[in-house]
């Protein structure tokens, strides 16, 4: 099985699997059609299946031009907004590439319908591959705009955590930096992350990708024996407002916190600050209101509702969360 990462937009990734004995290739998240097709072309395999791991424009928006490019095309994933889908998997479906095995799990959190793959290779010696999305990235998470915080817990410590520690994990962005840059404000006395971030750091000079990474490393266990804690920290860019901006976050079993820094909108997934019963500390809030102006153009969906004692405040604003 080889796996060719492909770098498309500004921080994703598009895979190609190529059955190497058949020559048969399955995409991974096609945002950019035209390059896959360039790369399918020069690899001289025969593409005949998308899996998408979630619905969002990103990873999905290159299906329609590619299924009229390629008719007969096999568009799968889980949820029915995916663009140009033929049919829709289950968690714990079983596919098969030639020698190249594939289960379906879904891991709800990021998106409500969002499936992560999982796959593995007949007699083969080499560790098997899981293509999380924005499930799961290096050392971070993804953005839990649909699900409960059960919900996106239980996806990644129980789903995706039950898979075998070497697995190589091939995730939808390239947030391995700033990832890596948050947990060490986080933890600055953890030499594992310092280490990491060191190489991080060198990657991103050479214009490297940090992908795969493994699933050992990029769940982040502390060395007391806590419960995995899963940290992102993400560039977002605010439509007619600021050209950029950081939000970072910090997921685990009682809920995510939000820290939106140069940007006006914030959610927090608690109903009172309190001691973080992972970090061992209180986590500290503080709200600058901006009456004037709106929340930065992010659509709140149900999910993400701004706790009464938050939204009581009023209008847009910045929420600092200093540890």
């Amino acid at each position: 099985m080889k796996v060719k990462v492909i770098p498309v937009l500004e921080d994703n990734y598009m895979y190609l699997v190529i059955e190497e004995r058949t020559r048969e290739a399955v995409a991974v998240d096609v945002a950019v059609p035209k390059r896959l097709l360039e790369i399918v072309g020069r690899e001289g395999v025969s593409l005949t299946t998308v899996l998408t791991t979630h619905h969002h424009w990103d990873h999905a928006r290159g299906n329609v031009e590619l299924a009229r490019l390629r008719p007969g095309l096999a568009v799968l994933g889980a949820d029915e907004r995916i663009c140009a889908l033929t049919r829709r998997l289950v968690h714990g479906e079983e596919l098969r590439f030639g020698a190249i095995h594939v289960r379906c799990l879904l891991t709800p959190g990021h998106t409500s319908g969002h499936m992560s793959y999982f796959l593995w290779e007949e007699e083969c010696p080499d560790p098997p591959a899981v293509f999380s999305g924005d499930a799961l990235s290096v050392a971070g998470c993804g953005l839990r705009l649909e699900s409960t915080a059960q919900q996106m817990y239980e996806s990644l410590t129980e789903t995706l955590g039950s898979l075998p520690p070497e697995t190589k994990v091939f995730c939808g962005h390239e947030h391995t930096l700033g990832n890596l840059e948050f947990a060490q404000k986080v933890e600055p006395g953890n030499d594992h992350v310092r280490a990491k971030l060191s190489w991080a750091k060198k990657r991103d000079e050479d214009d490297m990708p940090t992908v795969p990474s493994t699933l050992k490393k990029s769940l982040c266990a502390s060395s007391q024996g806590r419960q995995p804690q899963l940290r992102s920290w993400r560039h977002f860019a605010r439509s007619g407002r600021a050209s950029s901006g950081r939000l970072s976050r910090c997921s685990h079993r009682l809920g995510l916190s939000w820290h939106c820094s140069g940007g006006s909108w914030a959610h927090l997934d608690r109903n009172e600050p309190q001691v973080d019963p992972l970090w061992g500390q209180a986590v500290h809030l503080s709200f600058k209101p901006r009456p004037t102006e709106p929340t930065g153009g992010l659509p709140l969906e149900p999910s993400m509702a701004l706790p009464s004692w938050l939204s009581s405040l009023g209008g847009g604003g910045a929420l600092a969360l200093d540890m």
